[in-house]
């Protein structure tokens, strides 16, 4: 470890640089007012090779950094100006000023400027980057491209940032791909495709609405492709083995054009590559929202999920991967286009873990070894239309499908006391849902638009739970079998297996209709009328399978929760003004809601009915063209889905009961936020803070009752206040070739948990600071350098708790040879308390590839895990436990692959 991080910091030590002269001035036009965003670049008068460039800030100020005792031509470009070229030979001088007018040329087109390869150019809201500008030839997907460009980033998720905020689309030549969620189209698009990349900041998607909404947090991506991938078929077809039968196989396929386009990505492997998770599943929202969104209502539709463990690829044992997506667009006319896609994963994941639990209510400690399968096939399918027969008019539709069929098989000892069990568990369940989508807009003048949206979700759920505590024989105590105080278990048996079987089915229609009415350019008034109806039911039994296979069923209704239903209706007005004077844009609202709520449980119906007041208010200083500082403030009320009201037990784990409560009211939270942002492509650097505050009260808590370790937790109104501040903050600045980023984020929060009916106050304090440095050079080996220091912090009435985690991190690409291209990642991890080290592992990958110049035939060989780490360790803590995990991870091995680029 110690001699490949220390080669990596020689190597990037030993980079030196001739001396620099700064250029420096400001470009102005006719009449004295200065250009932003004018575009100021540096040829090398021998080459004609661009070798530096800038552009001017709201001042109109430019610099440049140019190596001296050489000649130059500057050429200076804006819109609708004539380009303006001035010849520069530079001595030793350590800076020169030198200031440009800029004559207005009537006859320019748009298409000069645009075609004219600049590194950057800014254009309104919209940034393009020439990709070339920033690559240097080890890139292999789109990610690899975006990582470099200043003020982009790849968050943790494989998501897109841009400025500090989450890219909300993603277009290909203006067409949508996959449209609900970037990390695709960052793990899949090929490097070599892509030409520019254009940023479209303050991004709506209607064109009616886009004057009088606020939409400074949206931003999407336009890729434009090269010459050559435009109506043609391109991409390409990745295939390799390994020792061990270790196997990968990868195709994609795009085609794009203005009238259609189609992508095709399919994946095979079990080298632990997971290009869909369950997670991107749940998140993958399909680019719907809510028609009630920003309404000030939140009703948790919780899925039930059985608790299955959301893996990454570097904590499972071993991993199969079956994964095919296909999407499309087709402009049927100028004025209706379709679209849509497929999505289909399934993956079998096999776990070998270790855990270590300590229970801070009565200071027992569990241990356990468990090994679990896992078979998770998921389904995502998506049909959008849109028809906008001129600019007064749109008429959209979507249908959105999700489907899974899930299993999980595990097998777990536990040991605490002197009590040892021996459990088998089954999980599995079918979910499925359609949420459909229709939105109206409709501009009847310049002063009046009227949007209608309606949504319609179906939500269902069929869980399975089986739990089978092995060996126990007659008469077992409590402690052996859990539960056995409140289940009526026949006793008599060797094996105990307890079941239980749910359905859970949801039917939710929003509604709304917004009608602006615009008193000028700067100032708008927004009314809406809206209601949220949602009817769900539910069924469970808990029941005993004996040891010859007949069926013990409890008939008391706590274990058979027989047609629960709950319905939840919220019929709402609300009043917005928006107004900009000066730099400020103002947005004041009130809400007024009446919610209606009804659940009928084995024949008792409990009803209410209240009306609430609900207030927001945004507000907006743009200080500059590209920085801002925005607030927020926000009063919303909390309601719960059946799971909390159903009244009978449900089995979270085998240690683990719930029982909900049909009287539990709804909670009220207040949210305040505080964001500032700030790019400049002057000097590069870009820099976002945020400050969020939240405040809970009577808050839906749980009242756990321990046993032992086996508990059951029931959900209760806290009429205690709850506060979190998060506040985090990111710098990031390009110099020269380098990108460098520092990162920080500070939580605390103070909660209360209720303990066999005890109150008790909690308190985490969590803090993660990042730094690193990225070079971009176009011959030299390119790195990253990195440190992350992570504190968790946790106190409780009883215990203290302080873990920190240290990660260094390093990796490198380089192309030598001109065909070879290396790459490598290098990652650190020492995990501690305040008093000693708990464990440290690390990870190093390594690829190296050959592509001769001109080839469509790519050689690769890569390894993965090379120091051959046996097992990585994970920890979680909250007001019940403190958990230790550790994960055994695959081992080391080798795949040779081939690529050929159709």
């Amino acid at each position: 470890m110690k001699t490949h991080f220390c080669m990596l910091l020689f190597f990037f030590s030993c980079l030196s640089f001739s001396q620099e002269v700064k250029i420096t001035g400001f470009v102005k036009d006719s009449i004295g007012v200065p250009l932003e965003s004018a575009n100021v670049i540096a040829l090398l008068k021998s080459t004609n090779k661009l070798v530096s460039y800038s552009v001017t800030n709201s001042n109109g100020k430019y610099q440049l950094f140019l190596e001296s005792n050489d000649s130059y031509v500057l050429n200076i470009s804006f819109m609708g100006f004539e380009t303006l070229s001035h010849e520069i030979t530079l001595s030793d001088k350590s800076e020169i000023n030198k200031d440009f007018i800029l004559s207005e040329d009537k006859n320019q087109l748009d298409e000069v400027l645009l075609s004219y390869q600049m590194p950057i150019v800014v254009e309104n809201d919209t940034i393009r980057y020439n990709t070339d500008s920033f690559t240097n030839g080890t890139e292999k997907k789109l990610g690899d491209i975006l990582k470099k460009l200043p003020g982009v980033e790849i968050n943790s998720d494989g998501q897109i940032e841009v400025e500090g905020k989450q890219v909300v689309k993603v277009m290909v030549e203006g067409k949508e791909f996959f449209d609900g969620d970037s990390k695709l189209a960052v793990e899949n698009i090929p490097s070599d495709a892509i030409e520019k990349i254009e940023v479209l900041k303050n991004y709506s998607e209607i064109d009616q609405l886009s004057s009088v909404t606020n939409n400074e947090d949206n931003i999407a991506i336009n890729l434009k492709l090269k010459e050559g991938k435009k109506t043609f078929w391109f991409g390409e077809v990745t295939a390799g083995g390994g020792l061990d039968d270790r196997y990968l196989v990868h195709p994609k396929l795009f085609y794009f054009s203005p009238k259609k386009s189609v992508s095709i990505i399919t994946d095979f492997n079990n080298i632990g590559e997971i290009p869909f998770t369950r997670r991107d599943y749940y998140n993958f929202t399909g680019g719907f929202r809510n028609a009630s969104a920003g309404s000030g209502t939140s009703l948790n539709l919780s899925t039930d999920n059985l608790g299955l463990s959301q893996l990454q690829n570097n904590m499972a044992n071993d991993i199969l991967t079956k994964f095919g997506a296909a999407n499309f667009s087709y402009a049927a006319s100028d004025a209706w286009d379709i679209s849509g896609f497929l999505i289909y994963s399934g993956t079998e994941v096999n776990l070998l873990e270790t855990s270590i639990t300590n229970y801070t209510f009565d200071n027992l400690e569990e241990q356990t070894q468990q090994t679990t399968f896992q078979n998770n096939n998921l389904g995502l399918a998506k049909f959008s239309s849109a028809y906008k027969p001129n600019k007064n008019f749109q008429l959209n539709y979507d249908a959105f499908l999700k489907i899974s069929k899930q299993e999980e098989v595990g097998a777990l000892t536990s040991s605490y006391s002197n009590v040892n069990n021996t459990i088998s568990t089954n999980k599995n369940d079918d979910p499925y849902s359609l949420k459909q989508n229709a939105n109206v807009y409709y501009t009847i003048n310049d002063k009046n638009i009227l949007s209608s949206e309606v949504q319609y979700l179906l939500l269902k759920e069929t869980p399975f739970y089986n739990a089978s505590f092995l060996d126990l024989g007659e008469n077992p105590s409590e402690e052996e079998l859990p539960f056995s105080s409140i289940f009526p278990y026949d006793l008599n048996q060797e094996n105990y297996v307890i079941n239980q079987d749910k359905t859970i089915e949801t039917n939710k229609l929003d509604a709304k209709v917004d009608y602006y009415y615009l008193f000028n350019n700067n100032s708008n008034l927004n009314l809406t009328l809206g209601s949220v109806f949602s009817s769900q039911t539910f069924n469970s039994s808990i029941f005993q399978t004996l040891d010859g296979g007949s069926i013990n069923n409890f008939t008391d209704s706590a274990f058979n929760n027989s047609n629960v239903t709950y319905n939840f209706t919220d019929a709402f007005l609300g009043l917005n003004y928006k107004f900009i004077t000066g730099k400020f844009t103002f947005t004041p609202g009130l809400s007024i809601h009446n919610y209606t709520v009804k659940n009928d449980q084995f024949g008792d119906v409990l009803s209410t009915n209240e009306t609430m007041f609900l207030p927001n208010f945004y507000a907006n200083l743009q200080l500059q063209k590209s920085e801002n500082l925005r607030f927020t403030y926000s009063k919303a009320a909390q309601y719960a889905d059946i799971n909390k009201i159903a009244e009978g037990y449900v089995f979270n784990n085998y240690n683990s009961l719930f029982q909900g409560n049909k009287t539990i009211e709804n909670g009220l939270y207040e949210n305040y936020s505080l964001n500032y942002s700030s790019f400049s492509l002057f000097n590069y650097t870009n820099v976002n803070g945020s400050i969020k505050y939240t405040k809970k009260v009577d808050d839906i808590k749980n009242n756990i009752i321990f046993d032992q370790i086996n508990r059951v937790s029931t959900p209760v109104n806290s009429q205690l206040s709850e506060e979190s501040l998060t506040i985090s903050g990111r710098w990031g600045k390009t110099i020269g070739k380098y990108k460098v980023n520092l990162k920080a984020n500070v939580g605390f929060s103070n909660y209360y948990n209720i303990v066999n009916d005890e109150i008790n106050k909690s308190e985490s304090f969590t803090q993660n600071y990042t730094a690193s440095v990225i070079t971009n050079f176009k011959t030299w080996p390119n790195f990253e350098i990195g440190y992350q220091h992570i504190i968790n912090e946790y106190t409780n009435v009883s215990s203290e708790n302080n873990y920190i985690t240290n990660k260094p991190f390093a990796n490198i690409e380089a192309v030598f040879l001109k065909d070879f291209a290396f790459k490598s990642e290098y990652s650190f991890y020492n995990y501690s308390n305040k008093d000693q080290t708990l464990n440290t592992y690390s990870f190093l990958d390594a690829n190296l590839s050959y592509n001769k110049e001109g080839s469509k035939w790519e050689y690769m060989l890569g390894i993965t895990n090379i120091l051959n780490t046996a097992s990585i360790n994970q920890d979680s803590f909250n007001q019940n436990y403190f958990n230790t995990t550790q994960y055994f991870v695959q081992p080391r091995y080798a795949v040779f692959s081939l690529k050929y680029n159709l």
